[in-house]
């Protein structure tokens, strides 16, 4: 995209001045990368143009700079775009803007930046309805759709979609455990397959590791280092906790080739091209296509290069996701992301955005938003209650002056006149919401990245914590600075992050269903599922293997009490739905409880009473009338969306999340927005914000959609109750799961599994 338009702009004016082309990124290595691209390019065309950065590492100076004199490129994320909006100069700013190119729109369009990416280009388009918009993307299943999305409902002529004929050459090999472990528990077994992974380093040019988690990234850094210490000083780790210094140099150790190896999460894994490195290391399943393939591409970015990946699992049945996720790569099948329409939260804040850079009229706003892919089918009346929303705070707030934060000129501009109001609004602007962040630093003052606030309030003087790879000694919290000084223990805790864990994809659980069942029916394709013999053996020995025509129940009795497992193989989330729904309609037949666990291949509903497992348990059970309502009756939505609507609260500006260095503990905020959540609840059940969080829950928390298609798949199916005398291969990991929520101290619980499989496999 970028070379055309140089070409363009050196045949045109190329002394034009003011920015004329925005480069939309995710992220802000990849920002880095388009920046060293098109300098070298403009060197090439001998063009005298100025580009610039623009994240959330630019400097408020740089900020200040670039909208007194903006570059010509200018490389950016959404967030940034409307900081800049809210900016009085910010027409002008945008004024000359021709062409905007978005990378990887598959990324940005599966959350609410997708969104607020929608909403900037409805402000440009204003401005220019001639603007060039071109969209990026490499792994994405819903190619015409994300197009939509991105330009919008209008239907026009000019619209193209472009799709190469390469295919990309990935090899895909599995570390695999010189033992099969018969009954495979969760994150135990990648640790030991480092041993492994290590030759891959040391044969290699440059290996980037993926993990999952910033943790997983923190322990894998560290026992690489203590398992080769002469990878010191030649490795580094890279996440997005760490500080802007330390990942800068990073990324710049990479592209000089001075790194055999970095430890990284997926702040390097969205079109970065580091060409020194030659191998990728996946840690654990990615639990998606598209991002084992994004991944992958990390390594072999040349055209016609193959990329090399190693999947290394973290537990033994992970074997069957690498066996999934190569076919599926055969076969070209990758995950449709699922846009975010009617994002009312995103709406008010980009209104509020509009007032405070100088004010919107109505009628202009709405027609560009009804050209919307989110936005196009609001209705008069929404548009009308969203105003109502910006101007007094909703019907249930006009009396508290704090919400009214937009006034009406005389010429009937919407306005935002009172400075603080405009402060704290430009310092909320964003989508990405997480738990409040502590900066970590050292005594002296250097700055080493951020923590949770949750994982800080666990400490005590002198705790010792591992973070960016040093081992840190806890001083004190002051100003939100978590305070540290290095330590020479050789053990501590290390930060792990809310929301951790990846859910399977659709498009995987599908494959992954396929494999299982392949084996079911005598097939074994590739060495993965070869390795797998001794565990289906005793699976089908203790139980039975599923298959396409069957649905697996076990029933069987421990010291924990009674279990019931299914296997539908859907992930985490729709299992958390479907596990709490068939709960509820057991209990409509008998009194009885349950608790509840599950993992991405099934659940567990556990009780202290035996029942009739072979009469409880029918194809009725599954039923999809109703479904819905169902839902609400036996997940305790109410309080899911409780937890969810402190995020919209968040994002339309209902909670101020506080100033730098002086932001709010979480606990306030959650309780600020818990009782905004009832007044609605109480007093205005039809507000949109508070429809919005139950529409969220349902679609994107337990994803309604796919356990309405895994229910009725079920129903199709004949459904085969198992009553082993001892848990299976495949309720062992769900079993586990339940043990390790438990408080247990790491030990025990590790003591425990031990126990349960000396007994299971005796």
């Amino acid at each position: 995209m970028l070379l055309p338009f140089l070409a363009a702009l050196k045949n045109d004016d190329p002394n034009a001045k003011g920015l004329r082309l925005i480069w939309i990124t995710p992220i802000r290595a990849l920002a880095k990368e388009i920046l060293i691209s098109a300098n070298r390019a403009i060197e090439a065309f001998d063009l005298d143009i100025n580009v610039g950065v623009r994240t959330g590492d630019t400097s408020t100076t740089d900020r200040q700079k670039q909208i007194k004199k903006p570059p010509q490129i200018l490389i950016t994320t959404p967030e940034s775009l409307h900081v800049m909006m809210s900016s009085k100069k910010s027409r002008k700013v945008f004024d000359h803007v021709s062409t905007v190119v978005v990378d990887e729109w598959h990324e940005l369009m599966g959350s609410k930046r997708g969104v607020q990416t929608e909403l900037f280009l409805s402000f440009l388009i204003m401005q220019n309805p001639d603007i060039r918009v071109w969209g990026i993307s490499a792994t994405i299943g819903n190619l015409e759709e994300a197009m939509d999305v991105l330009l919008g409902v209008d239907k026009l002529p000019k619209r193209v979609l472009i799709k190469a004929t390469i295919k990309k050459k990935i090899e895909v090999r599995s570390l695999l455990p010189d033992k099969i472990e018969s009954y495979p528990w969760a994150g135990h077994l990648g640790i030991k397959l480092l041993e492994k992974v290590i030759p891959i380093i040391q044969k290699s040019k440059s290996t980037l590791i993926f993990t999952n988690t910033r943790a997983q990234c923190e322990i894998w850094y560290q026992r690489l280092l203590d398992e080769s210490p002469d990878l010191a000083g030649i490795m580094a780790m890279h996440h997005g906790s760490i500080s802007k210094e330390i990942r800068s140099w990073v990324e710049d150790a990479l592209y000089e080739g001075k790194l055999k190896a970095v430890v990284c999460t997926s702040s390097l894994d969205l079109g970065v091209d580091f060409r020194p490195v030659e191998s990728i290391v996946q840690i654990g399943s990615p639990k998606g296509v598209a991002r084992f393939v994004q991944r992958a591409g990390r390594s072999g970015h040349q055209p016609g290069a193959t990329s090399h990946i190693y999947f290394v699992p973290t537990h033994t049945l992970e074997l069957m996701e690498a066996s999934a996720i190569r076919k599926a790569i055969e076969e070209g099948k990758i995950e449709p992301r699922m846009p975010y329409i009617r994002s009312w939260d995103v709406l008010i804040q980009y209104l509020v955005t509009l007032a405070v850079g100088g004010g919107f009229k109505e009628k202009e706003v709405s027609a560009a938003l009804l050209q919307t892919y989110s936005y196009n089918s609001m209705t008069e009346n929404e548009w009308k209650d969203i105003l109502n929303h910006i101007l007094y705070g909703s019907q249930s707030l006009k009396a508290y002056d704090e919400y009214q934060k937009i006034g009406i000129s005389k010429e009937g501009l919407y306005l935002v006149s009172n400075r603080k109001i405009a402060t704290r609004h430009r310092l909320s602007i964003g989508t990405i919401v997480s738990d409040a962040m502590l900066n970590v630093a050292y005594v002296r003052g250097k700055k080493l990245g951020t923590v949770e606030e949750w994982f800080a309030a666990h400490l005590t003087q002198g705790d010792a914590f591992w973070f960016a790879g040093r081992a840190l000694e806890f001083v004190r919290i002051k100003d939100m600075t978590l305070q540290v000084k290095p330590s020479k223990k050789k053990s501590g805790n290390i930060p792990s992050y809310m929301g951790g864990r990846l859910p399977l994809s659709s498009q995987m659980s599908k494959v992954l269903r396929e494999r299982i069942y392949a084996y079911g029916d005598g097939h074994i394709e590739d060495e993965e599922t070869g390795k797998l013999i001794p565990l289906f053996e005793l699976q089908s020995a203790r139980s039975i293997l599923p298959s396409a025509n069957t649905f697996l129940v076990e029933y069987f009795k421990t010291e924990f009490g009674y279990h019931i497992v299914m296997f539908p193989f859907e992930g985490r989330n729709v299992h958390e739905g479907i596990a709490a729904l068939i709960a509820k309609r057991i209990s409509t037949m008998l009194p009885i409880s349950f608790s509840i666990a599950m993992n991405d291949y099934g659940f567990e509903l556990l009780s202290d009473q035996q029942i009739d497992i072979d009469k409880i348990v029918n194809p009725s059970l599954f039923d999809t009338d109703n479904l819905a309502l169902d839902i609400q009756a036996s997940i305790n939505a109410v309080e899911m969306a409780r937890r969810k609507f402190r995020d919209i609260a968040r994002i339309s500006g209902l909670i101020f999340t506080g100033f730098p260095g002086k932001q709010k503990r979480e606990k306030h905020l959650q309780s600020s927005a818990q009782l905004l959540f009832e007044v609605f609840k109480e007093y205005e059940p039809d507000n949109l914000l508070y429809l919005q969080t139950h529409e969220e829950v349902m679609t994107f928390q337990l994803e309604e959609a796919r356990m309405r298609e895994a229910l009725e798949r079920i129903q199709n199916q004949e459904i085969v109750i198992m009553k082993p005398s001892k848990p299976s291969p495949f309720s062992f990991p769900i079993i586990v799961d339940r043990l390790s929520r438990e408080k247990l101290s790491s030990e025990s619980l590790i003591d425990r599994i031990s126990k349960m499989k000396i007994e299971l496999e005796s």
